[in-house]
């Protein structure tokens, strides 16, 4: 139908750019929606529509994960490089994907006991607690394990990057070598510690940062900075948080498919921090 034609029968017609959605690249094949919106291959037959919503809750969690991941590696080779600037945008990005993450756990929630249990039973051992990209995360930040990067044996190329983040520094490796480049006496305790153990709390470091939250007029990228990475932490626990509240939701205190405790193993991992002297310093301040 002509535009013309389109406008006497009281349709909208189309603008004159638009092309044929065959022509060149279209939407659907930049984004590959076919393997995309193909790749949901519930267990439990077509009966079930809620596994639907548990395949896509993670599916689309693992994407914002690989997003997260990406913009954690470039901010940590920004601040390496001196280039703060570029990192705390990089460092913004991933604070609004972990809002989204958060967000996602009340869909989740919608699944109650009795529809979980329609296909439960059906997922054999596979869990979230798998998840080699959120391995990969809490590698960067400071939560690293060798006896992790072992359990993936049975995919290589997973266990070849979590076996090089192990052996490079962390985000907040790269940004105490910053502050000590910028003369801030960070220990050598912390500047040569092996970076394939998992980050502890150093207290030396605390008089450190203090001074940062003192006059943060005078130390402002530090003090942005910092910030920063309180949020991501921040918003990481909120994200521990509701993990825990839906699992315990939905299944209460029963072991998870994967082998762990559940909602136990979820609780302790509440007591974990990556920058835990972002926080002891709050309690040196004089307010």
């Amino acid at each position: 139908m002509t535009n013309e034609g389109a406008q006497l029968s009281g349709q909208r017609p189309l603008e004159q750019g638009i092309v044929e959605l065959k022509v060149d690249l279209s939407y659907g094949q930049y984004l590959h929606l076919e393997q995309i919106l193909g790749a949901q291959h519930p267990v439990s037959g077509p009966d079930n529509h809620d596994e639907l919503l548990f395949i896509i809750q993670h599916q689309t969690s693992e994407l914002w994960l690989k997003l997260v991941l990406s913009e954690l590696t470039f901010a940590r080779g920004c601040i390496a490089a001196d280039s703060i600037g570029p990192a705390l945008k990089a460092l913004a990005r991933v604070k609004h994907v972990q809002r989204q993450l958060n967000e996602q756990w009340s869909v989740l929630a919608t699944l109650t006991p009795s529809e979980y249990a329609e296909f439960r039973n059906r997922l054999g051992t596979s869990s979230g607690f798998q998840s080699w990209q959120y391995r990969a995360v809490e590698f960067i930040l400071g939560n690293k394990s060798e006896a992790m990067v072992e359990l993936f044996g049975h995919d290589p190329d997973a266990q070849k990057l979590l076996a090089s983040l192990l052996a490079q520094p962390t985000l907040y490796d790269e940004f105490l070598r910053y502050l000590s480049r910028r003369s801030y006496p960070v220990p050598d305790v912390v500047l040569d510690r092996d970076v394939t153990r998992p980050w502890s709390f150093v207290p030396e470091l605390v008089g450190v940062l203090a001074p940062i939250y003192e006059t943060p007029a005078d130390h402002w990228e530090a003090y942005e900075t910092c910030e920063e990475l309180v949020d991501i932490e921040d918003n990481f626990q909120l994200w521990r948080f509701r993990h825990l509240s839906t699992v315990r939701r939905t299944i209460g205190e029963q072991s998870g498919t994967g082998g762990s405790t559940g909602v136990g193993f979820l609780r302790r991992a509440l007591e974990q921090s990556f920058f835990p002297e972002l926080y002891a310093l709050r309690s040196e301040l004089t307010l």
